[in-house]
C-alpha cells in the first residue's frame, strides 16, 4: 500500500472512536481530510464539530456537516487529527500545515484526543521533522535568534497561518525532552505557539502499516 491508501485506512479505523450525537473536534492535514470523507460516507450521527483550521472548516461544510466556533462550546469528546511525528511516550509534534496553535486550542478542551497517521510518522526521537512555531510578526528576528540557543536552524516558512502570524521551521533538533522544550520556547516573548504536543499529547494512536491498522492507547 502506498502512503495515501495507509492514511484513508487509518482514517476510517478513527470512526469507531466517534461518538454518534457528541460533538467532535477534527484537526488539519491530508489524514484528517480523509477522515472527514469517510466521517460523510459513514452515516453517523454528528450534531456539530468544531475544527481547528479555515481549510477544515470549508471541507467539513460542503459535505453538509455543521461547524461551530471554539467559543461556543465548553468541552469536545473526541479530538481527531494527524501528526507530523509521534514517539513512544504519545509526544507529537504538529504544524506542517500550519494550524498548529488551533489544533492545540481544540485539543485543550478535549477529553480523548485520537492520533491517526501512517506508519512513517512513529519515530524514536522526535525532531526530524522541523519543529513548527508560529509567530507574531514583529518578533521574528528576536525569536529566532533565541531559537537557536536551543540548537536549532530557524527558516521562516513563506506562509501566513489563519491567525494572521508567521512560523518559522526549527530544523536539527533532536528532541529528547518533548515537555522542557515545549515549556521553554512557550516562554519566548513574541511565540503564540510551538509545535510541541507534549503537555497534551494523545491518548490514542491509530497507525496505519502494511499489516493494517495498530492502536496504541496511553497508559
Amino acid at each position: 500500500m502506498d502512503q495515501n491508501e495507509l492514511k484513508k485506512l487509518v482514517a476510517k479505523a478513527a470512526l469507531a472512536d466517534v461518538r454518534p450525537g457528541e460533538i467532535l473536534g477534527v484537526g488539519t492535514g491530508s489524514t484528517v481530510d480523509f477522515f472527514i470523507d469517510a466521517l460523510a460516507q459513514s452515516g453517523l450521527s454528528v450534531p456539530a464539530c468544531v475544527s481547528s483550521s479555515v481549510r477544515s472548516t470549508r471541507r467539513l461544510e460542503q459535505l453538509g456537516f455543521r461547524v461551530l466556533e471554539m467559543n461556543e462550546v465548553d468541552g469536545i469528546g473526541v479530538y481527531v487529527d494527524g501528526a507530523d511525528e509521534i514517539d513512544a511516550g504519545f509526544n507529537m509534534i504538529k504544524g506542517g500545515g500550519g494550524a498548529l496553535t488551533r489544533e492545540k486550542i481544540v485539543a485543550s478542551v478535549a477529553r480523548k484526543f485520537v492520533c491517526i497517521a501512517d506508519a512513517s510518522k512513529k519515530v524514536p526521537v522526535l525532531g526530524k521533522f522541523p519543529l513548527p512555531v508560529e509567530v507574531i510578526p514583529m518578533a521574528l528576528r528576536a525569536v529566532a535568534a533565541r531559537l537557536r540557543e536551543f540548537g536549532g536552524n530557524p527558516v521562516e516558512r513563506d506562509f501566513t497561518t489563519d491567525n494572521g502570524n508567521r512560523i518559522l521551521d526549527v530544523h536539527g533538533l533532536s528532541i529528547e525532552e518533548p515537555a522542557a522544550l515545549e515549556a521553554a520556547i512557550n516562554q519566548i516573548p513574541g511565540v503564540v505557539s510551538v509545535g510541541l504536543f507534549a503537555a497534551r499529547g494523545a491518548d490514542v494512536l491509530l497507525l496505519g502499516t502494511a499489516e493494517g491498522v495498530k492502536r496504541f492507547e496511553r497508559r
